[in-house]
């Protein structure tokens, strides 16, 4: 709603929060996350918002209301988004790997992708719609893996990610079938 000369300004104020809040995540995750609760605890997480997800209804989607606000409000309201989403995406990044610089590296990235990359992945997701269940089956699987892994279960890393990359695939392998036999039931 803010005029364009505002919207840019404010789009800077809202990446160098952005940043700051994901590097500072980053650093007090880095400490935490060799703490057992805490991989539970973020595994648990990532599995309820899962949950959370398939539990909605299609209809009862919250739908952000156009209020007229000002500048600093604006800013704070794009703060609070990147916050909430910098917390799951952190969160799911400590489930991957412990590596400190794979997660500062893809904090940094995860806030570029954010910020440029999101209309490409709309666009996919609304032409392969199964792309949407997709991501949340994977971050289901990263928060078991959390999980186990708190308890000493660890899982090579390529078994790991020849799983994510084989739902992946799986995706388009479900899509071209739906689409081929015209099953249009939402997954």
């Amino acid at each position: 709603h803010l005029p364009i000369e505002k919207r840019k300004k404010a789009l800077f104020f809202g990446i160098f929060g952005a940043y700051l809040f994901r590097i500072i995540a980053i650093g007090v995750g880095v400490t935490l996350i060799n703490i057992a609760w805490i991989k539970i605890v973020g595994g648990h997480y990532l599995l309820w918002i899962v949950f959370q997800n398939f539990m909605k209804k299609n209809g009862d989607e919250n739908e952000i209301q156009n209020k007229k606000m000002g500048f600093w409000r604006t800013v704070l309201t794009v703060e609070l988004m990147d916050i909430a989403f910098s917390i799951d995406s952190v969160i799911a990044a400590f489930g991957v790997s412990n590596q400190e610089w794979v997660l500062f590296l893809g904090g940094v990235l995860g806030i570029l992708m954010m910020r440029g990359v999101a209309q490409l992945f709309l666009a996919l997701i609304e032409k392969i719609p199964e792309f949407e269940t997709t991501a949340f089956v994977l971050i289901a699987i990263i928060g078991i893996k959390m999980i186990v892994d708190a308890f000493g279960f660890h899982l090579d890393e390529l078994v790991f990610f020849s799983v994510l990359f084989a739902i992946f695939i799986g995706t388009f392998i479900v899509h071209s079938f739906r689409k081929n036999t015209g099953n249009k039931i939402p997954m």
